[in-house]
């Protein structure tokens, strides 16, 4: 699936800022660079994966980031896939760089990311957030996510 209408753009006071889905040929070293310094701020013991093993199927990822101008000020992933229950989306790594937090960015990616649920016409969009993490809670109460009373269960299965 071709992703449609793939960015827009929004004013924060007197920026612009751009919200795009990330495409194949997006994918440069400086972005790779951005991305590698940008998820810092979420774990800085996150083992990284290069976007362009990402991307490799583009149909199962969709990644939407934010940029004030060339610089990378925001990115959420949602991975798509199939189950016997639906067809799923699962929002991961959203990540706002500490000195732009405050104005809109990680609402216009979550945003952006179930407008493209909408138009893969997924049944579910799930997501997991740190129970410590009542801003981004809110947000995404405020989208329409609701706290299922189920478990979260994780077996590493590589060590660092």
């Amino acid at each position: 699936m071709k992703n449609e209408s793939k960015k827009y753009t929004f004013k924060h006071h007197t920026k612009k800022m751009e919200i795009k889905l990330l495409e194949k040929e997006d994918i440069s070293e400086e972005l790779q660079t951005q991305l590698s310094q940008l998820y810092l701020q979420l774990n800085s013991e996150l083992r990284q994966l290069p976007l362009t093993s990402i991307l490799e199927a583009s149909d199962c990822i969709d990644i939407a980031c934010c940029f004030e101008g060339t610089q990378l000020v925001g990115i959420a992933m949602m991975a798509n896939y199939k189950v016997v229950s639906g067809y799923k989306g699962m929002i991961e790594d959203v990540v706002v760089a500490e000195d732009q937090r405050g104005k809109g960015i990680g609402r216009k990616l979550m945003e952006r990311l179930l407008d493209q649920a909408r138009l893969r016409k997924l049944d579910d969009v799930l997501l997991f957030s740190g129970h410590h993490r009542t801003a981004a809670i809110s947000l995404y109460k405020s989208l329409g996510f609701h706290l299922k009373s189920s478990g979260l269960y994780v077996k590493k299965m590589k060590t660092v």
